[in-house]
């Protein structure tokens, strides 16, 4: 990619488009040039261990076969105990078990988590984990909201903290903090320090990923960190011309590519092709880099064919289990950022909406990409509503209420003192739980289809509707048969149908079989699993990277069918840039060609 590097450099983007490969194919390289380098990621769902094929844990080790390449997890679950934990130990002698276990309870949200990962990642930019050991300190970040998020927490606490000195909120004691204010000063004046530290916005040639990186740009501007590059991942170069899928996929990109944002043309940018091998090793990794290594893998024979593809229902069959025996319920689409979740959950909407079904159609998602591809269909069914959960708004209106209800009697001092206490960050997980749970309670009268955020922010909103439940049982000290909470919800199989959206790919595949992990452990079961953009469910593939991608294909399928899901449904890929009324209109033809058989 270059030749220079700055100190920090940070891999960025929609969930998906490739910034763990790219992150670690770049650490790979520079430790191959006898770099010794640090590799962190800060998300939520890593799957560093995965991609480098080596143990990643929540201390720095280093890599099993590259002696000068170190990595780390940043794990949020372990940051909020050691958090929760620094916050409670001054206060053992000071309050009794019950008074402890209270004030823990208080510390189990997603706030508490956020803030604590990024007291873990803030010491690799001090000096507190010793950056100076490594020539080049890597991030690979959670996907952008979360991203943005962790970026904007310095300036956010530090006038929370400024307001609130000996304060405490649902992060506890301001005491309990190993940052300070001069801690802060010092991530934000690294991060925009051009010499020291360069963001890379990663992205695929697809309007979406290009729309979120151009958003990415103009916030992280605003932030005043300008040293930014423009990755563009995956771009397919077709190799027989003569097939139809292969020509149009080409086209899509090309078309992309000579259309970029114009946030995203002042940038230098760097493409990277579309290959048909999972980038998982040293080896595979390195061939990014490598032309000759990526037509040396590009070679290899598969020993799969594709008449052993298995074959599986498709989406109209889904819609049929979903709205069989009900006229209403919850519906969740959740897997790794990347995946079609919020495609799926449009098409899943609409298609119930035409079957006259009253339909909400909502995300929890910041990025909120929804509307996109509402927006590609001429006309909406009558009974299909639209919303997004967008957090600032959630926010605001949450605080207009609080200061309606408990302002009336105050006076301007005290007022003037309620707003500002309502500046913490903790509001807006509060606000956005708040409206997560009208969107579950009408789902009681309507079908309520939501498009979840990617895995990491999914598992914090879960989270924070557990400490809710909890405290609500605790408090009301009714039996759960008298009161329904939306965790109670959640766990009520028959009410929420929670579909695990995933790709025919390794990573894809092992992220949502972790999250269906992590949703069991809660008591939550998912309905079924949807394997998006299979090459392998396409007849007549001529081009030989399809062919090879498409044959890849089967030992994950087969894996997914035999071994993690209950049901498995197959979505195939479709080249097309308006894709809800493809989607439609490829299912409605499907339906009408099984009548006429």
């Amino acid at each position: 990619m270059e030749t220079t590097y700055t100190k920090f450099l940070f891999f960025t983007g929609k969930g998906g488009v490739g910034k763990t490969s790219l992150a670690c194919a770049t650490a790979v390289s520079l430790a191959d040039q006898g770099k010794k380098v640090l590799l962190i990621s800060t998300d939520p769902a890593s799957n560093l261990a995965d991609v480098l094929d080596t143990e990643v844990g929540n201390q720095i080790s280093p890599h099993k076969a590259l002696k000068n390449l170190f990595t780390i997890n940043i794990n949020p679950e372990v940051s909020a105990e050691d958090y929760r934990s620094r916050v409670l130990e001054p206060l053992r002698e000071m309050h009794s078990p019950d008074e402890l276990k209270k004030i823990n309870e208080g510390l189990s949200g997603a706030c508490t988590t956020e803030i604590a990962s990024f007291d873990e990642f803030s010491r690799f930019i001090t000096g507190e984990e010793r950056p100076d050991s490594y020539e080049i300190v890597i991030f690979d970040t959670a996907p952008t909201g979360h991203t943005l998020r962790l970026l904007e927490l310095p300036a956010a606490w530090d006038t929370f903290l400024e307001h609130n000195p000996g304060g405490a909120s649902c992060i506890g004691p301001s005491s309990a903090l190993k940052s300070s204010k001069d801690r802060y000063r010092h991530v934000i004046t690294s991060l925009r320090d051009s010499t020291l530290t360069t963001f890379y916005l990663v992205s695929r040639a697809e309007t979406a990923s290009l729309k979120e990186a151009a958003r990415t740009s103009l916030e992280l501007i605003d932030l005043g960190m300008n040293n930014q590059r423009l990755l563009i991942n995956g771009v397919f170069k077709t190799i027989d011309k003569t097939d139809p899928v292969a020509r149009k996929m080409e086209t899509m990109a090309a078309t992309q590519l000579a259309a970029l944002p114009s946030d995203l043309s002042r940038l230098a940018v760097t493409t990277f092709p579309l290959l048909p091998y999972n980038l998982l090793g040293l080896e595979k990794l390195r061939s990014l880099f490598d032309q000759g290594l990526q037509t040396q893998f590009s070679t290899e024979a598969h020993s799969l064919s594709m008449e052993s593809q298995p074959t599986f229902p498709d989406l109209t069959v889904l819609v049929d289990e979903l709205e069989k025996d009900r006229t209403s319920g919850l519906i969740m689409t959740m897997g790794k950022g990347g995946v079609g979740k919020t495609i799926l959950a449009a098409t899943i909407a609409t298609m119930l909406a035409n079957r006259g079904h009253e339909v909400l159609l909502t995300t929890t998602d910041p990025a909120a990409h929804i509307q996109d591809f509402i927006n590609q269909l001429t006309e909406l069914p009558a009974t299909l509503t639209v919303e997004r959960i967008d957090p600032k708004w959630e926010t605001q209106r949450y605080i207009d209420k609080v200061v309606a209800q408990k302002g009336v009697n105050l006076s301007l001092e005290g007022k003037a003192l309620l707003l500002e206490d309502l500046q913490s960050p903790c509001t807006e997980e509060v606000a956005v739980f708040h409206a997560f749970s009208s969107a579950i309670h009408r789902a009681k009268r309507q079908f309520v289809v939501m498009d979840t955020a990617p895995t990491g922010h999914t598992l914090l909103l879960l989270d924070t509707t557990g400490s809710y439940h909890r405290e609500v049982m605790k408090n009301t000290g009714r039996s759960s048969g008298k009161i329904t909470t939306p965790y109670m919800s959640l766990q009520d199989s028959h009410f929420a149908r929670i579909l695990l959206i995933s790709l025919p790919e390794t990573t894809p595949m092992i992220e949502a079989e972790a999250l269906q992990t992590d949703l069991k452990r809660a008591g939550i079961t998912p309905f079924a699993w949807v394997i998006n953009q299979c090459l392998s469910a396409l007849s007549g593939l001529k081009d030989p990277l399809l062919k090879k991608r498409a044959l890849a294909e089967g030992t994950i399928i087969k894996t997914i069918a035999e071994t993690l899901a209950t049901q498995t449904f197959a979505v195939p890929y479709l080249a097309e840039s308006s894709l809800l009324p493809a989607m439609l209109s490829f299912y409605a033809h499907r339906a009408q060609s099984t009548q006429a058989v």
